[in-house]
């Protein structure tokens, strides 16, 4: 009994080898809403003859119908089968006997282009879909521009619904030609195009008898024999993002990650970013023991031949092709979120293993999809696409993302809620980041606040217009100056005379607004001031991007506070009036938020609180 057993287990083992020896490839399908991706990848499973009979039965039952809701195989929410639309990506692993295959099947609606960046960023291949009796659309032409953007260069341009158009070839050829256009204006340097029908199976795994004229490969053929170069990654410069510090026992240390380029061995000279340090590799460790040479796509532990510091989010390099490190880049955005990017506003950026603070300094242009132009913008709105520059805290090792995806992509992540907003792709440093320097100075802040015998403070004082801010604000300096004490004081309308004239109310002019204020405040703490700073300051992330200019303790944020009721019957201006008949637009509590602070260090109710009392509690406060 025992040789059958054994036979049995040989065939496994060979039959699992021969599975292992296949090429992996990553596709996804997109394009427009009910361009029929999800319907494709369906019938693409079941002529593979990869769908059980069970759950063959079970769709065609709960479908209530004889024939099969192809769709119905890759939508898996209860939402998507309901609308008959795809939101989230789905993932479907199948393989024939020539080929391994992730397909990342990608929603066509516009609000879920989150989803398609999503499941584009790990692809080698994208099946663009067009519906053959609308053409090209907005939404084609969008994803079709990501995928350029990300760098997939072999393209699949799935004519789709041709059964609808009587199989003609007029309609294909029409369709095809339109689209060779829009590429040729995005760079993308080729396609292969193929007419199907995602409900009939022509061309999809077997060849249609109803177009006669079309004698290339089918969408399955052309999957199974495209040429994806997974060497292309090992023939470039060694680079590994440290992803954790390796510590399995007392006296061993190695850095973990996953090659995202070339090729190592031991003894190979390496040089630890942004540190600029170089040792050489000692070994290669893995789990199956230590390894003579890893390459791009392996997850490995190194160790090195000397004792040098390295942490997490720094990248080991090839000695002799080591990459840049910089802190301001132009970089692509493809921006995700329903609240608009505001520049100036400080965000986290994540890359492949580190996160950082980050602002966008200015948009250079946003991308028209209709004409590809390069259009102005002062924000980004939800799904629009903009080449922009990005000054980081830190300087940090990367490289463009033309050069390696995994060290040249990254997200922007909003500071409180954590949402992904953006994702991106770094172009190059720019110049003015190597050219600028610190100039060291020999007189440092805390002799400028010594020579003033007090404390260097940033005192910032946020509310609705009309709760009495400056009024506080101008009691506290008065009071400070009659102490002795080295004081200014930054009002919100004084600034936008000179300083801030420029500035309009919109959202992403307030944020510049405060940006430069704060900036302003902190060199006049750093020259050793009690600075006072008078702002309605209406946003949560700028107050606090301020905090962050100035050494800890030395930002004391006051909330004066008071009803909006209470703030308006004061209207000492005159501005909530005109507010309310609609004359002034963007105005804070009206037609533009105002969000206060959650952990303030001192909060001042105006509404039980005269404005000279309110001073004096500010003054105990400092210097208690």
């Amino acid at each position: 009994m025992a040789e059958p057993y054994r036979l049995v287990a040989a065939n496994f083992d060979a039959c699992l080898a021969q599975h292992q020896e296949r090429a992996l490839l990553r596709f996804l399908t997109c394009g427009s809403v009910d361009d029929g991706k999800s319907t494709l990848i369906g019938r693409l499973l079941y002529d593979s003859k990869l769908i059980l009979e069970d759950q063959l039965a079970s769709l065609a039952g709960s479908s209530g119908r004889r024939s099969i809701d192809f769709a119905s195989l890759v939508d898996g929410l209860a939402a998507e089968r309901e609308q008959g639309i795809t939101i989230d990506v789905a993932y479907r692993f199948f393989a024939t006997e020539k080929r391994k295959f992730i397909v990342a099947d990608t929603p066509g609606h516009e609000q879920y282009t989150r989803n398609m960046v999503t499941g584009a960023s790990t692809a080698e291949l994208a099946v663009i879909l067009i519906d053959a009796r609308k053409g090209v659309l907005t939404q084609t032409r969008r994803h079709s521009y990501i995928v350029q953007l990300l760098g997939i260069r072999h393209i699949v341009l799935a004519v789709n619904k041709m059964d609808l158009v009587g199989y003609q070839q007029a309609s294909f050829d029409a369709v095809v030609a339109d689209y060779a256009a829009f590429a040729r204006q995005v760079g993308i340097p080729g396609f292969a195009a193929i007419p199907i029908s995602g409900r009939n199976g022509d061309n999809i795994a077997g060849r249609s008898d109803a177009m006669p004229w079309y004698s290339g490969p089918t969408l399955l053929e052309h999957l199974e024999a495209v040429e994806v170069d997974v060497e292309a990654d090992a023939t470039k410069p060694f680079r590994m993002p440290v992803q954790w510090i390796n510590r399995a026992g007392q006296d061993f240390r190695g850095l973990a990650g996953t090659i995202p380029s070339g090729v190592v061995r031991p003894g190979d000279p390496v040089r630890i970013l942004p540190s600029g340090r170089t040792t050489r590799v000692a070994r290669i460790v893995t789990m199956a023991g230590d390894l003579e040479l890893a390459r791009a796509g392996q997850s490995v532990t190194i160790t090195l031949a000397d004792d040098i510091d390295c942490a997490r989010g720094d990248v080991v390099a090839a000695a002799a092709a080591p990459l840049q490190v910089s802190d301001q880049f132009e970089a692509s955005l493809v921006w995700l979120d329903e609240a608009p990017l505001l520049p100036g506003r400080r965000y986290l950026l994540q890359t492949a293993s580190t996160v950082l603070g980050a602002t966008v300094m200015q948009i250079k242009h946003a991308v028209d999809l209709e004409t590809l132009g390069e259009t102005p913008a002062r924000t980004l709105a939800c799904n629009q696409i903009a080449v922009v520059t990005l000054r980081l805290d830190r300087a940090i090792p990367f490289a463009a993302y033309a050069e390696c995806r995994t060290l040249g992509s990254f997200v922007l992540v909003d500071r409180e809620s954590h949402r992904t907003l953006a994702g991106g792709t770094f172009h190059f440093s720019l110049r003015r980041a190597d050219n600028i320097h610190w100039q060291p100075l020999e007189v440092r802040r805390e002799q400028r606040a010594a020579m003033k015998a007090q404390a260097p403070k940033v005192l910032w004082f946020t509310g609705v217009s009309g709760a009495g801010k400056s009024t506080i604000a101008n009691q506290v300096e008065r009071k400070l100056h009659a102490l002795g004490y080295h004081t200014f004081l930054l009002d919100g309308d004084n600034v936008r005379h000179r300083l801030n004239g420029d500035l309009g109310f919109t959202d992403a002019d307030r944020v510049e607004n405060i940006r430069r204020v704060g900036e302003v405040a902190a060199l006049m703490a750093d020259a050793g001031l009690i600075v006072l700073a008078a702002f309605i300051s209406p946003f949560r992330a700028e107050r606090e991007m301020v905090r962050a200019m100035v050494p800890d303790g030395e930002f004391i944020e006051i909330f004066v506070d008071t009803s909006l009721a209470e703030a308006e019957a004061r209207d000492v201006k005159g501005l909530y009036r005109k507010a309310r008949r609609g004359e002034l637009v963007n105005f804070t509590g009206i037609d533009s938020p105002y969000e206060p602070p959650l952990a303030p260090e001192l909060r001042i109710d105006t509404m039980c609180c005269a404005s000279e009392q309110a001073a004096d509690q500010i003054i105990d406060a400092l210097f208690a």
